[in-house]
């Protein structure tokens, strides 16, 4: 059954999308396919990556919508009970963000109406200031309102080449987002000197793809864009609470484009001139690797561990583990296997131990771990992966 369209709470201007998707291969032996990172407590802060995302969104969420895969449908029912079961939608195969994105919002432009606002977040970022956050996205929101594509941008800590860049230009001057300025472009990951050049600029923030938008007029950008995908998904989410569901799902989701709603949607609608972004400062992090869990993850302030950083039972198993070390300071154990792991005189070493395999790097080679993972998949241990 559709809900009937309804007018959303300015108290709560976001209908909240997070796709939870991926491997997050960098981050093995720890995420898996089969329980990848947004499903792992990656911080210690006694709560996932998504019931993270969740929470933080909880101020300002008219609604929440989480779109992943089949196999973790149950898990992310478990994690968050809060949330309708029709609420957490499954995607029979990866298609990219662009599908997984477009079909939650043509469900809820189906419940709410067109004129609906949503928002889209990923479920495995960490944000260290969430009131910044929610300040802005109260300001995308009011950007979206005004028909706007927003995309909120993170201020750059330095010339990273690991992310996008947003190059913005003027101001909008639209009540309620006095920091929204128009999107001149995007650029994919930069070489060094390029991303030193723009910081210097002061007028580029880094794209975390978080991007909020009236249902309508998202689904209207990318039926301008990439028809035969925005077909797809409103076809199949004028199914969706129907009993015809499976048998069009089956039909039509194989067929869906794979494309990212950056390329789909974003880079065309900016150089049209029609993307607004909120510049924030709100200690963003993407957990892409060890080597960021090491700044994310306190060290140790007494104990047997004292100086270094332990992740203990990240995956939540019940099982803790005995974490010693001796000289060993900045170092990072991250352990699910229960065992009792010691360092000694191996200070800023990265270890990570699971019942079946065990990882010893350093954050300077953090990054190479996705190379790991790609050879095990061609000598064909997709029982590790």
């Amino acid at each position: 059954m559709s809900e009937t369209p309804e007018a959303q709470s300015p108290d709560r201007p976001v209908h909240a999308i997070i796709p939870a998707g991926g491997a997050g291969t960098r981050l093995w032996p720890l995420s898996r396919r089969r329980r990848p990172k947004f499903l792992l407590d990656l911080t210690g802060a006694g709560r996932t990556l998504i019931q993270g995302t969740v929470e933080r969104l909880a101020p300002v969420a008219a609604s929440t919508t989480v779109v992943t895969g089949v196999a973790h449908v149950d898990a992310v029912r478990a994690q968050l009970p809060g949330l309708p079961a029709d609420h957490v939608v499954a995607e029979p195969s990866p298609r990219d963000s662009m599908a997984a994105i477009g079909l939650a919002a043509a469900l809820i432009a189906v419940r709410h109406g067109r004129d609906a606002v949503v928002g889209s977040f990923a479920a495995d970022q960490t944000i260290a200031d969430e009131g910044a956050f929610v300040q802005a996205v109260r300001q995308a929101a009011a950007l979206a309102e005004a028909g706007w594509l927003v995309t909120i941008g993170i201020e750059a800590t330095g010339p990273s080449t690991a992310f996008g860049y947003i190059h913005a230009g003027p101001p909008t001057q639209v009540p309620g987002a006095p920091d929204g300025r128009t999107v001149l472009g995007f650029t994919e990951k930069p070489d060094a000197a390029t991303a030193a050049r723009y910081l210097a600029t002061g007028d580029y923030r880094w794209n975390a793809g978080m991007f909020v938008a009236r249902a309508g007029v998202l689904l209207d950008h990318l039926a301008r864009q990439r028809p035969a995908l925005a077909e797809g998904v409103e076809q199949i989410a004028r199914a969706w609470d129907t009993a015809e569901r499976q048998a069009v799902l089956d039909a039509v989701w194989p067929g869906l484009e794979r494309i990212s709603i950056d390329h789909a949607v974003a880079e065309p609608v900016a150089a049209a001139g029609g993307v607004a972004t909120v510049p924030a400062s709100m200690g963003w992090d993407d957990v892409g690797g060890f080597d960021a869990l090491t700044a994310l993850v306190a060290p140790s302030a007494q104990g047997p561990a004292e100086g270094t950083a332990v992740l203990d039972d990240p995956a939540g198993r019940g099982q803790k583990a005995l974490v010693a070390a001796l000289d060993s300071q900045g170092a990072l154990v991250a352990t699910s296997g229960g065992r009792a792991v010691v360092l000694l005189g191996v200070p800023g070493l990265v270890v990570v131990d699971t019942p079946d395999a065990l990882l010893v790097t350093t954050p300077e080679r953090a990054q190479g771990v996705k190379e790991v993972v790609d050879s095990m998949s061609g000598l064909g241990r997709e029982d590790l992966l």
